[in-house]
């Protein structure tokens, strides 16, 4: 069994405890023993690396992962991609978010089929390099609702897999579940950007949120709800879904039911896609003005209102901003945490624990995924700087020195931080 000490270390361990000088160690995938207050880990038969103050934290954990999206500039083209060519595409990004320092992600939906379970089960069985991975459906979605890029005259296709009715629906939760997704992805509300189906809209009914519910616990699997109206989110809690994303235009009432199940679900409000679209989508024509109009300016200033609220109350929430598209391309996932910080108000510690522990609970491995902790998986990054005195420093591979998965380097340290083993006594 391999041996690795992390040696002249500032701990952050993401547990709530502030960081401090210590060692650790690594034995085979897991993390041993931790040491602090100048002591020393057992060294024998280990492999050393002097961190030379370098900080060693958990490694990230993505909530809203589209690790098959394409960073393009709308939906159909991603569609139009063939299922060959795509699945290559989706394991070059899943490197990409490892080579970032994310080493889990809890998919938000595939663009096709079956894609986030055929990179969950290659990056599960070492063919290809990826993170820890809950593999999604695409979006169901009903016509009309977003993702349903359909023409009368044309037939398009996009992220989503269209269902009318709760039969549809039932039907097409058992078929997803028969080809071991861990998470059926629906479309309860509707988008800005979707002039049939905005934020505000509630799209899907209550007959068929309930159809997907019932499939979700008679196989064990959860449900995540794209809620972006405050009626879409009340109807996913009323039904027993865990996972909100957006959640941006609650109101009092549904503030109230989350909180009540705070315990229990889990909000990734996703601001990263409508910052970026309010100001750095101009390339692809769409200017300030324009992402104004459609309503993402009232949308996030409602939104950072409601999240700061829902933080007081409790509730659990986490980054992922919904990178996967043009203005907001995979491998930049790691601006949300420093969204947090800026628009939320969040401390860098609370943001940081929000993309590491929090993430561990989401992922359902809290107890032994995103602390560095004894006993628990040796994800880790070994970072060149204090990210607690700048969160920025994590968008910046160069300043990831190493990154471990799973007690294997995926990027080892610098040659200097090297040594050799030490003989076992």
């Amino acid at each position: 069994m391999t041996k690795t000490v992390f040696s002249n270390v500032r701990i952050l361990d993401c547990g709530g405890g502030d960081p401090f000088a210590g060692e650790v160690l690594i034995e085979g995938n897991r993390i041993r023993q931790i040491a602090g207050d100048a002591a020393q880990v057992s060294r024998d038969g280990a492999r050393v690396i002097d961190g030379a103050g370098a900080t060693l934290m958990p490694g990230l954990i993505e909530a809203h992962m589209h690790v098959s999206f394409l960073d393009s500039a709308d939906l159909e083209s991603l569609g139009a991609v063939p299922a060959e060519e795509h699945t290559l595409m989706a394991m070059k990004n899943a490197r990409t978010f490892l080579d970032q320092g994310f080493t889990a992600g809890c998919s938000a939906a595939a663009a096709k089929p079956r894609l986030d379970v055929v990179i969950r089960n290659s990056i599960n069985a070492g063919d290809i390099p990826g993170p820890r991975m809950l593999a999604a459906t695409p979006e169901l979605t009903v016509s009309g609702g977003l993702g349903d890029v359909r023409l009368m005259h044309m037939d398009r296709q996009t992220f989503a897999v269209v269902c009318d009715g709760a039969d549809e629906f039932r039907r097409a939760a058992r078929e997803f579940c028969r080809e071991g997704v861990d998470t059926l992805k629906i479309n309860p509300s509707g988008d800005e950007f979707v002039p049939m189906a905005r934020a505000h809209h509630t799209v899907m009914n209550e007959d068929e949120v309930a159809a997907v519910a019932e499939v979700a616990r008679s196989r064990e699997k959860r449900v995540a709800g794209h809620c972006r109206s405050a009626e879409s989110v009340k109807m996913c809690l009323r039904h027993g879904v865990e996972i909100i994303y957006h959640a941006t235009l609650v109101d009092e009432e549904a503030r109230d039911l989350l909180e009540a199940q705070k315990d229990r679900v889990f909000v990734a409000p996703t601001l990263g896609i409508t910052y970026a679209t309010l100001n750095e989508a101009s390339p692809w024509g769409i200017t300030e003005e324009v992402a104004t109009g459609l309503g993402m300016r009232r949308e996030l200033d409602i939104a950072i209102e409601n999240m700061k609220d829902l933080k007081k109350r409790g509730l659990r929430i986490l980054p992922g901003g919904d990178y996967g598209f043009a203005w907001n391309p995979i491998g930049t996932n790691a601006r949300d945490i420093e969204h947090f910080v800026k628009l939320l108000d969040f401390t860098p510690m609370d943001a940081i624990v929000a993309a590491t522990r929090l993430g561990g609970e989401i992922m359902m491995m809290g107890d032994e995924l995103g602390q560095v902790k004894e006993g628990f998986l040796a994800d880790l990054l070994l970072v060149d700087g204090n990210p607690l005195a700048d969160v920025s420093i994590l968008q910046h591979a160069d300043k990831l020195l190493a990154i471990m998965k799973d007690g294997n380097f995926h990027k080892e340290p610098p040659g200097e931080m090297r040594a050799g083993r030490v003989a076992a006594e």
